[in-house]
């Protein structure tokens, strides 16, 4: 079975649902709220063993209840959570409000993430044997350099989501093999907002880029060929929190399995659009048996 590792953050997500966000200074009457487990890493990872990996989590967890509520949550979902820590002090929560279009507005507050900043023991070994690392930025820079140098030393692909945005040293971005930016996310790292040029800029620092384009699709470029657009399946969203973190873990294995890149993105974009149809972040992830028949379903309605 393929094996995916991630090293990222896990948190609560404490999520208020709205007809419409409200402005500054402004209280609004929200209709719901639920908790619901996430943080990108573990979303990430969810994701990953929903398709059919063997998946492995790096990171950390509070001494609190959520700490206990999340590491449940994802050995529930199949992810292997030997090397989650847990410290002192509260987990990780992201406060969340989604409104009836289906847009969020988030706020992250480390907690436990913000131990995360090496390697522990036994972490280097764990990765060595994965087949692919997914990064994000949730956790401190210096964990994610490391992450992604050890990867590099063992031949493993790194595939980083540059999420929360910020400036990317080079010795980071030298360890990468696949970065995956929204649009807004590339437009921040290049200052270019048109997506085909921000991901043709950004292969002078990477050699694969995939930026994602919400209900437009997916934007895929790499070094000595023409990029190319993956449109997206048309679905009325619900909720599209976690819907770039189904992607990228759905994509990740796809690649690990060794699918052409065409193919894994259609895969991850069928996986995406059907998360977006389902409240919240893990809880709205597919599972492999629901991917393969939609996008049997979307290559039948396209023939």
């Amino acid at each position: 079975m393929t094996h995916i590792a991630v090293l990222g953050s896990t948190n609560m997500d404490l999520v208020a649902y709205v007809a419409k966000s409200p402005q500054r200074g402004e209280t609004v009457t929200g209709r719901e709220f639920r908790t619901i487990p996430g943080g990108k890493g573990a979303n990430q990872a969810v994701a990953a063993a929903h398709a059919g990996a063997d998946v492995s989590m790096i990171g950390a967890v509070g001494a609190d209840t959520f700490g206990s509520q999340l590491r449940t949550t994802l050995e529930h979902s199949g992810v292997d959570t030997d090397h989650l820590r847990t410290t002192e002090g509260p987990s990780g929560t992201a406060h969340i409000v989604v409104d009836d279009e289906g847009g969020n507005e988030i706020v992250v507050i480390p907690g436990a993430n913000g131990s995360v900043d090496h390697l522990a023991p036994g972490d280097e070994a764990l990765i060595a044997g994965a087949d692919a690392l997914l990064l994000q930025l949730e956790i401190p820079l210096a964990a994610v350099l490391a992450g992604a140098e050890a990867a590099r030393r063992h031949g493993v692909r790194t595939i980083l989501t540059p999420s929360p945005v910020q400036s990317l040293p080079p010795e980071l971005l030298a360890s990468i093999d696949l970065l995956v930016p929204n649009e807004h996310e590339a437009a921040a790292l290049t200052g270019l907002t048109d997506p085909r040029d921000a991901a043709t800029a950004l292969l002078d620092q990477v050699p694969e880029v995939v930026v994602t384009l919400g209900a437009a699709g997916s934007l895929y470029a790499s070094r000595g060929a023409e990029p190319f657009t993956m449109p997206a399946p048309r679905v009325t969203a619900v909720d599209s929190t976690g819907a770039g973190d189904t992607f990228v873990g759905t994509l990740a294995v796809a690649l690990a399995e060794g699918r052409p890149m065409r193919a894994a993105l259609a895969w991850a974009s069928t996986a995406a659009s059907m998360s977006v149809q389902r409240p919240g972040a893990s809880s709205s992830m597919p599972y492999r048996s629901e991917i393969d028949a939609q996008a049997a379903s979307n290559t039948r309605h396209t023939s």
